[in-house]
């Protein structure tokens, strides 16, 4: 049998159950599991209210968008600046609200409940550094494309990376006008360039020791969990960047007749016709989802 990957706008496999026994499905393979890996997208950190669109994104940042003509805080972040006084008042801002500001959201929170006790490890595609802050030790949490709260030379002509939470705070405090002074726009200490948030966007994406470290601590326990029962419980991850996690989870589960896949996702929540027996899948609202699995761990 050949394993097929389901293209977004292909029918998919209908969900046949009812939400009620979908729990109970799900409930019962994560109680069964001897390991638990949880893979975390954009869509999660939206469900939980970290949306980049609406009020959100319209009222902090009215001046931004009366200037510049601004949509959202997705695609503002690649907006072209001619000025690096203006690019770093926009980045303050948005790594605040999104990094500094938000406390351990509720959602996720749900999520740290529902698999505390068990052996666990994140692999997320979020820079919000959630997980961290909702309970999921920092050394079981893999973030694969950066972290608001770092940066790192634009060029990467050296592979350290910086904390920036001091600099945040100061740039927000002496932003006027959508800029700040440019005694205050951070160089890279070693060639005097530009500096940049360690987000992948491009071939100078910056990965550090830590990060070559979370990546060896994650195939580590993926290979510890694929000799047992693993349940992958894959939470608002779409097809932007599906090679880092949707897929990977898809094989997995194919390749290994024990393993789980647990998908919560709002517009593309099924799989492979062939990973069906193995696949308990929710379109349903994410909070009602964990809230009920929560709920049913006793039952």
């Amino acid at each position: 049998m050949s394993f097929r990957i389901r293209i977004p706008g292909r029918p998919a496999r209908k969900t046949a159950s009812s939400f009620e026994s979908r729990l109970k499905q799900a409930r019962a393979a994560i109680r069964q599991a001897s390991h638990v890996v949880v893979g975390g997208g954009a869509g999660l950190s939206a469900a939980a209210g970290l949306t980049y669109s609406g009020e959100r994104f319209t009222r902090p940042f009215a001046r931004f968008i009366e200037r510049y003509g601004m949509e959202d805080m997705y695609s503002a972040g690649f907006y072209p600046f001619e000025h690096e006084e203006e690019r770093w008042a926009y980045w303050a801002l948005h790594i605040s609200l999104n990094r500094y500001a938000p406390p351990g959201l509720p959602l996720y929170r749900q999520l740290f409940s529902l698999v505390q006790g068990k052996p666990c490890f994140v692999i997320t595609t979020n820079v919000d550094h959630q997980f961290a802050k909702s309970g999921f030790p920092e050394d079981r949490v893999f973030a694969v494309q950066g972290d608001y709260g770092l940066l790192q030379c634009a060029k990467a002509c050296h592979r350290t990376l910086y904390g920036n939470e001091a600099l945040v705070r100061t740039l927000l405090e002496h932003t006027e006008d959508c800029r700040v002074p440019g005694g205050l726009v951070p160089r890279c200490p070693r060639c005097g360039g530009p500096m940049d948030v360690n987000l992948r966007k491009d071939a100078c994406f910056v990965e550090d020791e830590a990060w070559k470290a979370a990546h060896d601590r994650h195939a580590a326990f993926l290979a510890e969990a694929l000799a047992g029962r693993v349940v992958f419980l894959e939470l608002g991850v779409g097809f932007n960047t599906p090679a880092i996690i949707r897929l990977p989870f898809e094989k997995m589960v194919f390749q290994h007749p024990e393993a789980r896949l647990v998908r919560l996702n709002k517009h593309h929540s099924e799989g492979p016709e062939e990973n069906a027996r193995q696949t308990t899948a929710f379109a349903e609202d994410m909070a009602e989802v964990l809230s009920g699995l929560i709920g049913s761990q006793d039952a």
